[in-house]
């Protein structure tokens, strides 16, 4: 009895965190089938009537798609590129004994604590340097180059939970120090790679601001950007806003759910291996 009391506490906060989470959702759907006008009128009430205009007109558009293209390939980029570069640090860093390791890993770990806002300014006087303003890469790199503390830190808890008879067994038979991260390390490191891939994957996918900074070409414009068509000088077509925004998390929320597995079990290996 003692035992379900102190439970409670946890599943009140479950409860209250579901209920922040679902009912905008739930909100944004229905929105979805109304008019802007409805929503004025009845924001809380359900449909009357049911317009599905909103959600087939955004389907139907080329920019919809265009900007899905756009928002996968960003993703996919940023996160082959993160998870590659951390890769090869972590290793290091978790592998190798050389002087002023851990100064160089604290430094990456002091990354964390700056929030991507307080740099956009000299990162927009940077890019605008190489010319990397509506250039892909202009989202890319500073995506990959913020990612890599979060995904540095997962990688090395990992890697450094891999008992060194494995590697000294891999050297016996003949591996080199690459050999060994390459051919034994990496797919060991299966479940912690989907784990930072997927977190790569999703704050990508969400990114809004360096978007925004970066694309002045509509052609360019990611799903998060793609609200802003429509937008007018004076008005918004709200019903819209919503349609394009649930339909937007489709994609994300079927990814998520379909590596949600991946992603308990890498966040938990490094600290249930010996």
């Amino acid at each position: 009895m003692i035992a379900r009391f102190r439970t409670v506490p946890i599943h009140v906060i479950v409860w209250v965190a579901a209920v922040f989470i679902v009912v905008p959702f739930v909100y944004g759907l229905f929105g979805g089938f109304k008019t802007t006008a409805q929503l004025s009128e009845n924001p809380l009430g359900l449909p009357s009537p049911w317009v599905t205009e909103n959600y087939t007109d955004v389907i139907a558009t080329g920019a919809f798609w265009r900007q899905l293209l756009n928002s996968l390939f960003i993703a996919v980029a940023t996160t082959v590129l993160v998870v590659f570069l951390s890769a090869m640090a972590a290793f290091a860093f978790a592998r190798f004994a050389f002087r002023g390791r851990e100064f160089l890993f604290t430094l990456f770990a002091i990354g964390l604590m700056f929030p991507f806002a307080v740099a956009i300014l000299p990162l927009f006087i940077l890019l605008r340097t190489f010319g990397l303003l509506d250039n892909p890469l202009g989202v890319i790199l500073p995506q990959a180059a913020f990612g890599l503390p979060l995904t540095i830190i997962i990688l090395r808890t990992f890697f450094r939970s891999i008992p060194n008879e494995v590697e000294e067994a891999a050297t016996l038979d003949g591996c080199t120090p690459f050999g060994f991260f390459w051919r034994v390390l990496l797919p060991m490191a299966r479940p912690a790679l989907a784990t930072v891939s997927v977190l790569a994957i999703v704050a990508s996918w969400n990114n809004f601001f360096l978007p925004l900074v970066v694309f002045n070409d509509p052609n360019l414009w990611t799903l998060p950007l793609g609200v802003q068509q429509f937008q007018g000088e004076y008005a918004a077509d709200t019903a819209k806003i919503l349609a394009y925004v649930i339909v937007s998390m489709v994609p994300a929320l079927a990814f998520y759910a379909v590596a949600e597995r991946q992603l308990i079990s890498g966040l938990t290996a490094g600290a249930t291996k010996g």
